[in-house]
């Protein structure tokens, strides 16, 4: 087989891509863009990659590409998606994949167009800790799941006072972190979210330049019956941190740190301590396997259905916490 051939659009989160598509036998990198000349000329140079460009159609519309990582600015994605299926461009796409539901809309009239792949990086689902409580819910190990708790927590509020976020028409939190923690939720029960209910607030932010909430407090519903709560917050005094505690009739799982426990009764010698690593993930160790999924023609771990119905999640959990009511979830795919 030929190499497979991929550029990159945006070089902050970019160069762990470009890094990743490196340590992928068969895969060269063609081509990088960024608006920045200075980063463009410090990532090429240290990965001497010769092809740089600050217009991004120059990778999108290159006929020797076959795969696009887009990690650019968050609104600039849906075009640069669009340019990349409509030239022939298998493409992994940072989250939010889109801002908006009609990008969402015109993405998947694009995806179905083209019969092309398209994945995102919801890199949570890669956390060995993780991947090990999926496996023990399959197995039945927690009876059945009834709550469900996953939360987002990062002191990093200059990214939406100082940084290009904060400067967008239009940013939201919950889709830039709860998202991570709604598919990880999810992935884990197997079932979609059907209504959600939110709320929001801006008191960290106040009299910042930052328009919009900061903090999300948003409770799901998922098809079987089981109850779940996201919140996100960009503002706690704390280190980053992805809460998530699995409420079953046999057993409780809680994550922390250094270590998780595993609870299957309330008497403290049934308290397990759970030393898998977590997050044990970088940032590009989902383009493996979506490089895979090209090459065999299969389904990537983060598929199209799973980036557009966590996005839609992510929609109804905005429009709960503005209008304070209850919204049940309308699914594109």
């Amino acid at each position: 087989m030929r190499p497979l051939r991929a550029g990159v659009i945006g070089l902050g989160v970019g160069e762990a891509h470009l890094k990743s598509y490196r340590r992928i036998e068969g895969v060269e990198v063609r081509a990088i863009c960024d608006i920045d000349p200075a980063r463009l000329a410090e990532i090429g140079d240290a990965y001497d990659v010769g092809r740089r460009f600050e217009e991004y159609r120059k990778v999108t519309e290159d006929p020797e590409i076959d795969l696009v990582s887009i990690c650019s600015y968050d609104a600039a994605h849906a075009e640069q998606i669009l340019s990349a299926l409509r030239h022939g461009k298998h493409v992994m796409v940072e989250k939010p994949f889109v801002l908006h539901r009609t990008e969402a809309e015109a993405v998947k009239r694009a995806l179905d167009e083209t019969g092309l792949l398209i994945t995102s990086n919801l890199i949570l689902r890669a956390t060995p800790r993780f991947r090990e409580v999926k496996a023990m819910i399959e197995a039945g190990a927690f009876g059945e799941v009834f709550m469900i708790e996953g939360d987002y927590l990062h002191r990093i509020l200059w990214k939406i006072t100082e940084g290009w976020r904060g400067k967008m028409d239009f940013y939201c939190t919950f889709y830039g972190g709860g998202i991570h923690l709604v598919d990880l939720m999810r992935w884990l029960l197997g079932q979609e979210v059907v209504e959600v209910s939110a709320m929001a607030t801006d008191i960290p932010t106040r009299g910042s330049p930052y328009r919009y909430p900061d903090s999300y407090l948003a409770l799901l519903r998922f098809e079987g019956g089981a109850i779940g709560k996201c919140a996100t917050s960009l503002a706690p005094q704390r280190t980053k941190f992805h809460a998530l505690n699995v409420y079953g009739t046999e057993k409780t799982f809680v994550n922390d740190l250094p270590h998780a426990k595993l609870f299957s009764s309330d008497d403290p010698k049934d308290e397990i301590r759970v030393e898998t690593p977590y997050p044990g993930t970088r940032k590009g160790d989902m383009l493996p396997g979506f490089v895979e999924a090209i090459r065999t023609e299969g389904r990537p771990e983060v598929d199209q259905a799973d980036i557009f119905r966590v996005m839609d999640v992510c929609f109804a959990v905005r429009e709960a916490a503005e209008t304070g009511g209850t919204v049940k979830v309308d699914y594109l795919v």
